[in-house]
């Protein structure tokens, strides 16, 4: 493991991705494409292998942002603590915010806490919370890993890259590349609302983009025990 040689603190970086520091790429053969090939193959198969051990899994998805004072951090807290109690394995992105109170909720519920961070040059992002866990190098990489096999998947209020997540699930669900009847739970009617609205009333209703039954692929909730019980409907993933 590469010795630590920044001067931040581990706290300076368990922050938003759109945060993270840029990293400068040296101009030798460590970064030819020929040689990122070989390194991606490396982080998907270390990623597999990795989940591969995981036992009824539920990922978590939302903003980086959250403090320990908001609303859904500690709704998601809680609904973490709940599904380690009865027996789920909780994994995040190992970042802060909605990840960190994941996280956080599993290892207070004494429940399997995993998350997978992102690496920078020197050290890892990832929450104090993690138990378990891998480094990605490519976002991508970890994107795969994040939605490639839990039995469950919930949705937080977020940005850009929850919505970009979110869609990538349901994609996937309904073109059949993912079991159909896997949960999707969006976590606080306040914030999921207005794009469900606009799904019905535009892609659906006026473009005609979509089907009506791609609106029924998720569950809207506003409570932790409200997800717990669709969580606790799911079954182990067959297709893997």
């Amino acid at each position: 493991m590469a010795k630590n040689k920044s001067n931040k603190n581990h706290e300076d970086i368990v922050v938003p991705a759109k945060e993270l520091p840029i990293e400068k790429h040296k101009k030798d053969w460590r970064h030819s494409q020929h040689w990122r090939v070989l390194r991606i193959m490396a982080e998907f198969i270390d990623g597999f292998q990795f989940l591969g051990d995981l036992k009824k899994s539920v990922t978590f998805f939302g903003s980086a942002r959250y403090q320990e004072d908001n609303h859904w951090y500690k709704e998601t807290r809680k609904l973490a603590n709940l599904l380690a109690e009865n027996g789920f394995t909780v994994v995040t992105g190992g970042g802060p915010g909605i990840m960190e109170a994941a996280n956080r909720g599993a290892v207070e519920g004494k429940g399997e806490s995993v998350g997978l961070n992102i690496k920078l040059p020197f050290e890892q992002r990832v929450n104090k919370y993690v138990r378990e866990g891998v480094g990605f190098h490519y976002f991508f990489t970890r994107k795969v890993m994040l939605s490639y096999a839990a039995q469950a998947y919930v949705f937080c209020p977020g940005g850009f890259g929850t919505l970009d997540e979110v869609f990538e699930l349901l994609t996937l669900i309904q073109t059949h590349k993912i079991y159909e009847k896997i949960p999707i739970v969006l976590l606080g009617k306040s914030f999921w609302t207005g794009l469900y609205q606009w799904l019905q009333a535009e892609v659906l209703g006026k473009q005609k983009n979509i089907d009506p039954e791609d609106l029924k692929l998720f569950r809207m909730v506003d409570t932790a025990e409200e997800a717990l019980a669709i969580i606790k409907t799911s079954k182990p993933r067959q297709e893997i």
